[in-house]
This record gives structure tokens, C-alpha cells and sequence, in this order.
């Protein structure tokens, strides 16, 4: 298990989320690529409610997680983490050039073509459930994240991943899809309701997911 108090790969987490969070903070793309190479790493864990401190705002300027330091680079934002951890290791990014860079390609637009519309959703059904105008746009928002999601399973077609082999590119997909797991919309697109559970059944999935959990040390309400 690459999970090691010892490693020199640190990266971020946090020590407590609510409920509806768990399980889809954004350091679990980091386990799951560390995962799949056997690469140890520690994490440290944040007070997610908490102001961060000065010296954490300089690795990571917005406060967020996961950040990265391996000894040797130090750095922030998901993909742009997963495309380092990529460069090192063929099992997350083929070194075939055309390959490559439809992974790459797939890991952008799972970015910013997919994952915008949906947490449109989660943001109005979690952190704008009372205003009185949410009811009213949650429909123009499903439909606008269902275009998205017909468009992504149409491109998927028949194969099992994005890219051809497994790469950051489906770490990066699946881990976007998941943020719609309250709702049954995935449910609507059986290849992506079959993609998704690809995902989630590999191994390094499923360990990651485990010691993601654990570090909740605090129940949510």
C-alpha cells in the first residue's frame, strides 16, 4: 500500500468534510494516480472550515487541496499534478505521441468542458438549496450538464477508456463524474453509468477511496 508516513511525496488533504464531500475531494485523484504506480506518499490533513496558514498559501495560493511536493517540485491544481506524475510513468500516460496527447486532451476537457456543468448542479443543490431561485434554474442547469454528458458518452462510443489504455485522463473523468453520485442523471447514460463503474472497481481506486475516507477523523453531521 503506497500510503507511507515515511514517503517523500506529501500531498494535501482535509481532516473533515461535510457528509455530501466525502469521498470527492479532489486529493483523492492524487491517491488513486500514486495508487496505480505503487508510488508512497503521506498526506497532510487541513482543517478544511479553518483560515489556512501563511506558509500553506504560498504552496497553495487559494487554500484549497490537494498541493504536492516531492522533494524536488511543489505544486497545486489536480491536473497539472497528474500530468507530472504522468511524465513519470507510462502506466498514467502513454508515451505513444498520438495516445499522449488524446489523454491530455481528455484530462483538459474533463477540466473544463465537463466538470463546470456539473458542480453547476452540486452547487445548487447543496450550497444554494435555500435561495428561492434555485428550484427555478436547476433545470436549465441538468440541461445543460445532460448535453455535456450525451457528448461525452457519444465520443466514448464502445471503448473502455478515453484514451485507449487507462491514463490520468479517465482519473480525471471518473473522479468528475462522481460528483453527480446524489443524483440518478449519470443513470441516463448507461455508457457512462458503465465507465464510471470501470473506474471505480480498479483496485487503486478502491484503496484510494479507503484511506481518503479514514482520514475523516470526525463524524459528518
Amino acid at each position: 500500500m503506497p500510503l507511507d508516513p515515511a514517503a517523500d511525496i506529501v500531498i494535501t488533504g482535509f481532516g473533515h468534510v461535510p457528509k455530501f464531500a466525502q469521498g470527492v475531494v479532489r486529493d483523492l485523484r492524487l491517491r488513486w494516480a500514486l495508487e496505480e504506480i505503487g508510488r508512497p506518499y503521506r498526506v497532510e490533513l487541513l482543517d478544511a472550515m479553518a483560515p489556512k496558514p501563511d506558509d500553506y498559501c504560498q504552496w497553495q495560493p487559494f487554500g484549497q487541496v490537494p498541493a504536492f511536493d516531492d522533494g524536488k517540485v511543489r505544486m497545486f491544481e489536480s491536473g497539472a499534478i497528474l500530468l507530472y506524475l504522468g511524465e513519470q510513468d507510462e502506466r498514467l500516460l502513454p508515451r505513444d505521441e498520438a495516445l499522449r496527447w488524446q489523454a491530455v486532451t481528455w484530462l483538459i476537457a474533463a477540466l473544463n468542458s465537463v466538470e463546470p456543468s456539473l458542480m453547476q448542479i452540486v452547487s445548487l443543490d447543496v450550497f444554494q438549496a435555500r435561495e428561492p431561485w434555485a428550484k427555478e434554474a436547476r433545470p436549465g442547469a441538468v440541461g445543460f450538464a445532460r448535453s455535456r454528458l450525451s457528448c461525452l458518452a457519444d465520443a466514448l462510443g464502445d471503448r473502455e477508456w478515453l484514451a485507449g489504455p487507462f491514463t490520468i485522463a479517465d482519473i480525471m473523468m471518473v473522479t468528475v463524474l462522481r460528483h453527480l453520485r446524489h443524483t440518478d442523471i449519470i443513470a441516463g447514460f448507461p455508457r457512462l453509468a458503465a465507465y464510471q463503474a470501470r473506474g471505480e472497481a480498479r483496485p487503486a481506486f478502491q484503496q484510494a477511496l479507503a484511506d481518503q475516507m479514514s482520514g475523516f477523523a470526525v463524524p459528518a453531521d
